[in-house]
């Protein structure tokens, strides 16, 4: 009886080598597929930037419909949310949006009338929040 207890007592834990070589293989594990992961986050977001600035165009394109003209840069991208009171005021403006998005990091989308690539200009400065930049960190916007 008591060599059963002592072999029971032996057999309820995990030795030191055991929880070594499961840390080990979790860490490795994990080595593999954060960095997969992150990728994929960061092309989330330029996805979700591509989108907001196609779904600014599109807002703009009404506004020009319905006045002629659109914004001038010193109206800006406000005044798909606000009529203008500022410049050439807008003869038939209604709200093109509830509110203006931020970029997916959390920066405002800028806007340029006269543009430097088209008619006008609708972009994000990408992830690092200045002009220019490569990868997650390049400009991106309705030129594209």
């Amino acid at each position: 009886m008591r060599s059963t207890i002592k072999s029971l007592r032996k057999s309820r834990g995990f030795t030191l080598i055991e929880l070594m070589v499961v840390l080990v293989i979790i860490g490795v594990l994990a080595a593999l597929i954060v960095p997969n992961m992150l990728d994929r986050a960061d092309d989330a977001r330029v996805t979700a930037a591509r989108t907001d600035v196609n779904n600014l165009m599109q807002a703009l394109k009404l506004y020009k419909l319905d006045n002629l003209r659109y914004p001038s840069g010193e109206q800006g991208l406000q005044a798909l949310v606000v009529k203008p009171t500022i410049g050439v005021i807008p003869p038939n403006w209604r709200p093109y949006l509830d509110k203006l998005p931020a970029d997916p990091w959390g920066h405002p989308y800028q806007f340029a009338n006269p543009g430097l690539k088209g008619e006008i200009d609708v972009y994000s400065f990408g992830a690092d929040g200045v002009v220019g930049g490569e990868g997650r960190n390049a400009d991106i916007g309705n030129w594209q």
